[in-house]
C-alpha cells in the first residue's frame, strides 16, 4: 500500500491543478507531527498563470449584474453550513484548535458571505440633482480589478472568507495564497466557492511562501492586497507593495490589554479573561495577552490563576479547553520567552510548559496556560508578540495609569475594560487611543456588518477588512457629471470654472 502523502492543488480558471514545482512543505498535525499532505511552493509561470486568469476574467466578471453575484454567495453560505462539521474536522486536524473553537471561526467567515451576499444593499453610489442648472452628479463604486489576499495560519478559514467573498462581490477577481502550515480547509472552501457557482478564474490559488508573496506584491496586474499576519511580514507587504502602486491593507501583530476595576462583577469577568488569553492556544491578534488589575482588583490574582489551571490542554479533536500551538519552532519560540519572563525578573504564577497529555500526544506541540505577575514594561514578555497560551498581569492604583500605559504601547487592535460604572466605561473609550474596545466583552472583534479596525502599529493601511470599509477598499469611485441639452438650447462661451 502507498504511503505518498496526498497532494495540495492549486486553483487556476476554475481547475485544480498539481503544481509542477521541485519544492514542497509538509501540512503537520501540529497535536501528533503526523505528515497530513504536501503543499507546493508554487512556481513563477504557476503564479503568472493565475494572475492571467483572474486578470481575462475580470472583463467580464465587472459586467456580471450585481443580483447575479448576490446569488452565488447566497448559494455558497448554504454550502459552508451544509459542509460544516467536515470543514471543522480539517480545520482543527491540521491547525490544532479545538473542534468546537473551529466551529466557531467558520460560523465568524460565514457572517461575511452573508454580508456579501448582500451586496446590492452595500455597493450603492451617490445622487445629486441639479448642482448647476440642468446638472446632475453621481458616483459608482467600480471594481479595480485583480485583487489579492494573503492570510494567516491562526485562522485558515475565517481571513480568507474576510476577503474573497467581499471583493468578488464587488466586482473584481481574486488570487488567494493561503497560509502553507495549514491550506487543507482554505482549499475546501475554494472548493464549496466553485461549487456555488463562482466562474472560472474569479478565484484562484497559488501556495507558497515569501517569493511567491514578493511576486504577488509587485505584479503590475495587481490592483490590490489584502493580508493578515505577522508584523515583520506584514510591514514588507505593506512597503514593496505600496511602492508598487498597490493599495495596501495590513492587519499585524498586536499586545491586547484588558482592564479590570474592582467593581467589576468578579465571575464573569475571571471567565471572559480566561477564554481570551487561553483560547486557541493564544494564537490570536485579538487575543488578551495583558491583564491591569486596578486598585483593590489586585487580589483577584490567586482566582485568575485557578480557573487557568483547570483548564484541560490535548487534542483538538477531543474538544479540550485549548489545543496545541501550530509548529514545534512556535513552541519553543514560546517556552523560550517564558524562561526570559522569570530571568527578567517577573513571576512565574502558573507554568504551562511541558503539559500533562496522553502518550499519543507526547510528541505534540502543548503548551498549557501561563501566567506571569509583576510584569513591567520593558520586559521581553510585554514588548513582544508571544502568539501563545501566555498571560501578562500588571497592578496599577488608578485607571488613569492603566489608560496610560495601554496609550504608550504601540499596538493599537484592541483592548477591553470590566466594570459596572457607566462613566468609567464611557471615559476609557473617549480617552484610549486604540482601534477597538470591548466594555465587559474582551475580545471585540466586529461583526460582519461593521469593520475591523485595529489602528497604530497593528495596522497599515486606512480601511480594514469586512464590513463597510471593505466596500470602500475593493472599489474605486467614479463620479460622473451630467448635463443633457434640450433641441434648442442656446448657451455661450463659459470660459470660468464656475457652472451655470
Amino acid at each position: 500500500m502507498s504511503t505518498s502523502l496526498p497532494d495540495i492543488p492549486l486553483f487556476i480558471h476554475g481547475e485544480f491543478r498539481r503544481s509542477h514545482t521541485q519544492q514542497w512543505r509538509q501540512v503537520v498535525n501540529p497535536a501528533t507531527q503526523e505528515a497530513l499532505a504536501r503543499v507546493p511552493m508554487a512556481t513563477a509561470e504557476e503564479v503568472e498563470a493565475a494572475i492571467a486568469a483572474a486578470k481575462a476574467a475580470f472583463a467580464s466578471w465587472r459586467h456580471t449584474p450585481i443580483g447575479t453575484r448576490a446569488r452565488i454567495f447566497l448559494r455558497y453560505q448554504q454550502l459552508i453550513r451544509e459542509n460544516l462539521p467536515a470543514l471543522a474536522a480539517t480545520l482543527t486536524a491540521e491547525q490544532g484548535k479545538t473542534l468546537a473553537d473551529a466551529e466557531g471561526e467558520l460560523i465568524r467567515g460565514l457572517e461575511v458571505v452573508e454580508h456579501a451576499a448582500a451586496i446590492g444593499n452595500l455597493q450603492l453610489g451617490e445622487f445629486a440633482t441639479n448642482v448647476a442648472k440642468g446638472v446632475d452628479t453621481y458616483t459608482r463604486l467600480q471594481p479595480l480589478g485583480v485583487c489579492v489576499g494573503i492570510t494567516p495560519f491562526n485562522f485558515p478559514a475565517m481571513i480568507p472568507l474576510w476577503m474573497f467573498p467581499m471583493a468578488i462581490a464587488c466586482g473584481n477577481t481574486f488570487v488567494l495564497k493561503p497560509s502553507e502550515q495549514d491550506p487543507m480547509v482554505t482549499m475546501e472552501l475554494v472548493r464549496l466557492a466553485h461549487q456555488a457557482g463562482i466562474p472560472a478564474g474569479v478565484l484562484n490559488v497559488v501556495h507558497g511562501a515569501a517569493e511567491v508573496v514578493d511576486a504577488l506584491c509587485v505584479h503590475p496586474d495587481v490592483r490590490a492586497i489584502s493580508f493578515v499576519g505577522s508584523t515583520r511580514v506584514g510591514t514588507h507587504v505593506y512597503q514593496r507593495a505600496s511602492q508598487a502602486g498597490k493599495r495596501v491593507q495590513c492587519m499585524m501583530g498586536a499586545k491586547n490589554h484588558a482592564v479590570v476595576l474592582p467593581d467589576a462583577r468578579i465571575e464573569p469577568t475571571l471567565d471572559a479573561i480566561v477564554g481570551a488569553a487561553f483560547g486557541a492556544a493564544g494564537q490570536r491578534c485579538m487575543a488578551i495577552s495583558v491583564v491591569i488589575l486596578v486598585g483593590a482588583a489586585r487580589r483577584w490574582l490567586p482566582e485568575l490563576v485557578a480557573k487557568a489551571q483547570k483548564l484541560r490542554v490535548g487534542a483538538g479533536t477531543d474538544n479540550p479547553d485549548l489545543g496545541p500551538v501550530i509548529s514545534c519552532a512556535a513552541r519553543q519560540r514560546i517556552e523560550a520567552l517564558i524562561q526570559r519572563g522569570v530571568e527578567e525578573g517577573a513571576k512565574l504564577e502558573l507554568d504551562g510548559r511541558r503539559p500533562q497529555v496522553p502518550a499519543h500526544l507526547q510528541q505534540g506541540n502543548f503548551i498549557g496556560p501561563t501566567i506571569f505577575s509583576g510584569v513591567r514594561p520593558g520586559m521581553s514578555i510585554y514588548e513582544e508578540e508571544i502568539f501563545g497560551p501566555v498571560l501578562c498581569v500588571i497592578s496599577t492604583d488608578t485607571l488613569d495609569e492603566a489608560i496610560a500605559m495601554i496609550n504608550a504601547n504601540p499596538n493599537g487592535n484592541g483592548t477591553a475594560i470590566f466594570t459596572q460604572s457607566g462613566a468609567a466605561a464611557r471615559r476609557f473609550e473617549t480617552e484610549i487611543e486604540v482601534g477597538q474596545v470591548g466594555i465587559n466583552v474582551p475580545i471585540p472583534v466586529p461583526v460582519a456588518t461593521f469593520s475591523f479596525s485595529g489602528s497604530r502599529a497593528s495596522k497599515l493601511g486606512d480601511l480594514g477588512p469586512y464590513g463597510k470599509q471593505a466596500i470602500l477598499f475593493y472599489t474605486q469611485t467614479q463620479t460622473i457629471t451630467a448635463r443633457w441639452f434640450d433641441d434648442d438650447t442656446v448657451g455661450g462661451v463659459n470660459t470660468t470654472i464656475s457652472m451655470r
